[in-house]
């Protein structure tokens, strides 16, 4: 391409002729590179292109033993062949391993040097380095066995701070105070408890009967039909659940079991609901703002019975217990 008959600016001409001289370039190039191929492939020996030296030395046992030859001289030929074929082959073996071990050794070497990069080396005589490492070493072992005599001090307070061994070990005596206080309990709650009361129709009729402290009131309105129904017949026919108990004119609900009464000291209105025999508090001064430590047979009636005589006395004082509520505002002395 030239530049006759172009009309533009200098700018344009001087970037046409870089071009041109690239294009020139690039095909001198390719004419250089197809050459050395062709002179490759003319070659002769063992650089044919695309051949491997066995098949070369085939092709040259070909070659040389075109038209008539003896036999003699053709296996001749045949043993040389080979034997340059063996040589061949022995020496790129070593070949090969010397360049395996030459990659190993440089490996080696780049490994070493890294080692070397990350120690404190600050003397050139190979004895000051050995000193300095062995004496580093020695440091290092010591400040390890410094680091491993580090521990809690024994006299410190540490009880604030969470320790899980300590937790464990507090759980289970818990674990075992909760089971020997229920054990305690459950003793407690099956010894026998002599229970006075008055089964109340009108009039008091005195009776006495043996529950367990652990007995609800239920319980114990169960216990006491069996002991009235042959004597009175209105009891025989009337249920546990219509039969009332009052203690301190107090009506205990049936859920209630007489060791919640004991453990917890309730009292009445006219006096403490955890003792259930009968006497009278006898002193020698009476004072007014003292309550006076007597227990009343408790009174159990048929719940027809309250319905139809609440309004008169005693009936009229009973009402229903409250846990909640404080019956009394003093105490016994």
């Amino acid at each position: 391409m030239g530049l006759q008959g172009y009309v533009g600016s200098g700018e344009d001409v001087r970037r046409i002729r870089r071009q041109e001289q690239q294009l020139e370039e690039e095909r001198l190039k390719r004419e250089a590179e197809k050459q050395q191929r062709d002179a490759n492939v003319s070659a002769a020996g063992f650089r044919q292109f695309g051949k491997g030296a066995v098949e070369t030395l085939e092709a040259a046992i070909g070659q040389q033993t075109v038209g008539l030859v003896t036999r003699a001289e053709f296996a001749e030929k045949q043993r040389t062949l080979q034997e340059q074929i063996a040589a061949h082959q022995d020496k790129r073996k070593r070949e090969g391993v010397q360049i395996a071990n030459k990659v190993k050794e440089e490996k080696q070497a780049k490994k070493a040097q890294l080692a070397s990069r990350t120690k404190l080396s600050f003397a050139d005589d190979v004895e000051e380095e050995m000193d300095e490492g062995t004496e580093l070493s020695a440091k290092q072992n010591c400040k390890a066995a410094k680091i491993s005599g580090i521990g809690k001090d024994p006299s410190t307070h540490t009880a604030f701070l969470p320790d899980k061994e300590r937790e464990q070990q507090e759980q289970h005596m818990r674990e075992q105070l909760k089971q020997e206080y229920e054990l305690r309990q459950q003793v407690v709650k099956n010894d026998p408890l002599q229970i006075t009361y008055s089964y109340w129709d009108g009039t008091g009729h005195r009776r006495q009967v043996v529950v367990r402290k652990g007995d609800t009131i239920s319980q114990f309105l169960k216990a006491v039909k069996l002991q009235l129904s042959e004597e009175f017949k209105e009891v025989r026919s009337t249920s546990v659940s219509n039969l009332m108990y009052v203690k301190e004119d107090l009506v205990l609900p049936h859920n209630l079991s007489f060791y919640d009464l004991i453990i917890s000291k309730a009292r009445g209105k006219s006096g403490p609901l955890f003792h259930f025999d009968v006497y009278d508090d006898v002193r020698l001064e009476h004072n007014a703002n003292v309550e006076k430590e007597e227990s009343h047979a408790g009174k159990v009636c048929a719940r027809h019975w309250y319905d139809k005589s609440k309004h008169i006395f005693p009936a009229s004082r009973w009402e229903v217990h409250d846990p909640e509520k404080d019956y009394s505002n003093y105490t016994v002395k």
